[in-house]
């Protein structure tokens, strides 16, 4: 049997969420005191068990509010259980959060230096990497200008440039594709191709079921704080599809949400049936929301056979600027995607994976059937090249 690198036993983890704001001093001295102060236990994972083999490539896929978070944040270090044993035989490196070890008010190279001792390294060493590190990151021009000057993909291409010189025995990955542009999310997996050729392990925790298929050996499947199913990547990602599915039918079902939906054409009129690669445009309402509770907007599409097209978040836009007080906003796509039937679902962050607030009435809409001239989900946009064109 191949040696077990990280051992999960029995975990739980539990918050407490308190019911009330101090709205005075003498509440808040009552409170103290332990007179008064109502919590609501929320359980975000239950009795979770599993192993990781050392070299192993592992994926965890889960909706959002699924548990990944929290159980990442475990595994880290950053949470301790209220119940259970976690045991990890090796170093860890965790990439889970955006910015995290980062101060803005530093510049970019002085955060290099900052997040490499954080790791363990020297500033011998890191002078010897810096070169290579802002070159992955594509950032010559931006080292000397403080951090907070930059864009949440400018943060995520260094954070990650780092991480991935450290010396360690597992490397933690979070949506790292998630935030940046193609020629950023190429270079991401190569690196996972190098890791996996080098049997480094690495957790992988993506809603990406293509990536999972491709680089993992095993994947887990979480819901609603418990291990829905572990093992053989194309079952889970199967799995996790018809999770989707359900999710779309039980959106579609409920109750009115106070985040709207409506889906429209290029003469901004209603429609649900399109001609492939026609423009459509989708728009988010949220103007009974107060916009001080929520910090980004992400619109998803989903095939209603439920595999997941395509899930993107306001906060990777450079052109949007006091957009929350207008009160909606609009996202165009050019529909270059197989005919059939989808579903449009968004989501209110308050902050980077937390849900605020669910569309709850999933907006569907169809591609007609055209001629096409390729196969597949979605058409690339290409070029053909022959050997004598310069």
């Amino acid at each position: 049997m191949s040696e077990v690198i990280i051992q999960v036993d029995n975990v739980s983890k539990s918050f407490k969420l308190p019911h009330e704001k101090h709205g005075s001093l003498k509440s808040l001295f009552v409170n103290m005191l332990g007179r008064g102060t109502k919590y609501e236990k929320q359980k975000v994972l239950k009795d979770v068990s599993f192993d990781i083999k050392k070299g192993e490539f592992f994926g965890i896929v889960g909706r959002n509010g699924s548990g990944k978070s929290t159980l990442l944040k475990l595994l880290a270090g950053v949470y301790s259980p209220n119940k259970g044993h976690i045991q990890i035989n090796g170093k860890l490196t965790p990439f889970i959060e955006l910015g995290v070890g980062f101060n803005p008010e530093l510049s970019g190279r002085d955060n290099v230096f900052l997040n490499g001792a954080l790791l363990g390294f020297s500033k011998k060493e890191m002078e010897t990497m810096y070169d290579s590190i802002v070159e992955f990151a594509e950032l010559e021009k931006f080292m000397d200008q403080k951090l907070r000057n930059y864009s949440s993909g400018m943060q995520v291409r260094l954070a990650f440039s780092i991480a991935i010189r450290a010396q360690s025995d597992i490397l933690l990955l979070d949506e790292v594709l998630a935030v940046g542009d193609e020629a950023f999310q190429q270079k991401c997996l190569e690196v996972f191709e190098e890791h996996k050729a080098n049997k480094q392990t690495v957790i992988l925790v993506t809603h990406d079921m293509e990536m999972v298929k491709k680089y993992c050996d095993r994947a887990m499947l979480i819901n609603n704080g418990e291990i829905s199913d572990i093992g053989e990547t194309n079952r889970i990602a199967l799995k996790y599809s018809k999770l989707n599915q359900q999710i779309i039918a039980d959106t579609v079902n409920q109750s009115e949400s106070r985040l709207r939906l409506s889906i429209k054409d290029l003469n901004f009129e209603n429609r649900r049936n399109f001609n492939f690669s026609e423009r459509m445009t989708v728009v988010v309402d949220w103007k009974e929301l107060n916009v001080n509770t929520f910090e980004s907007i992400g619109v998803h599409i989903f095939k209603l056979s439920g595999e997941h097209l395509t899930g993107i978040n306001s906060r990777t836009s450079k052109d949007l600027k006091n957009w929350k007080d207008k009160g909606s906003i609009q996202i165009n796509f050019d529909l270059k995607i197989i005919p059939g039937k989808y579903y449009v679902i968004a989501e209110m962050f308050s902050e980077p994976g937390k849900i605020y607030e669910t569309s709850t009435e999933g907006v569907y809409f169809i591609v007609e059937k055209t001629q096409m001239t390729w196969s597949g989900l979605v058409e690339l946009d290409h070029k053909w090249v022959s050997e004598n064109e310069s």
